[in-house]
């Protein structure tokens, strides 16, 4: 079997952000030839699937410029420097929506855009959930609110619920709800 690596010759960062940092590589392609990578690199995030007792799940309702429209999402947050992801977990979910979780269960990791990315997602499961006062960080304008299934698969036809960690969570959920007998 042949392989599809594909060697850095040389490297060139173009941008430095707060948040990610994009480079240009030249890479030697598998035919021998040369060819440029735009590389986007991102410190990854996490993101909380938060399911109730009652059958319903934990969304937040928020603005996001790159679709410049509102959506509603799983909560998640960026990785900060060296932090475990269950913690950036519990501290996430807390932030955006007060709430606490008892149990807590690593589900995936997965890539977003591995086409021009490296960031990785790591997905919780958050259960036994309590209530308490949400503190979003500076900036950050966030509306939390618990679905049904029902609710959840209407927003997801109106095209408000459209972002990948969350049609991951929503497949969960539907394969939890086949598993107890309830879609």
């Amino acid at each position: 079997m042949s392989s599809f690596a594909e060697p850095t010759v040389s490297s060139q960062l173009v941008y430095r952000g707060r948040i990610i940092r994009v480079r240009l590589d030249e890479v030697r392609l598998p035919d021998g030839s040369t060819g440029q990578r735009e590389v986007v690199e991102h410190p990854g995030a996490v993101a909380v699937f938060a399911r109730t007792a009652d059958d319903r799940i934990l969304l937040v309702r928020q603005f996001r410029k790159p679709l410049e429209r509102e959506i509603w999402e799983i909560p998640a947050g960026k990785l900060e420097p060296g932090e475990d992801p269950a913690a950036c977990a519990q501290r996430e979910l807390a932030e955006e929506t007060g709430y606490v979780a008892e149990r807590w269960t690593h589900v995936a990791s997965f890539y977003t855009s591995p086409g021009f990315a490296d960031e990785i997602v790591h997905l919780y499961r958050a259960e036994g959930l309590t209530r308490g006062a949400a503190r979003p960080d500076d900036g950050e304008f966030v509306e939390p609110a618990l679905l049904t299934w029902e609710e959840a698969q209407e927003k997801v036809r109106a095209g408000l619920i459209c972002d990948a960690k969350t049609l991951y969570a929503l497949a969960l959920w539907e394969l939890d709800r086949l598993r107890e007998g309830r879609s």
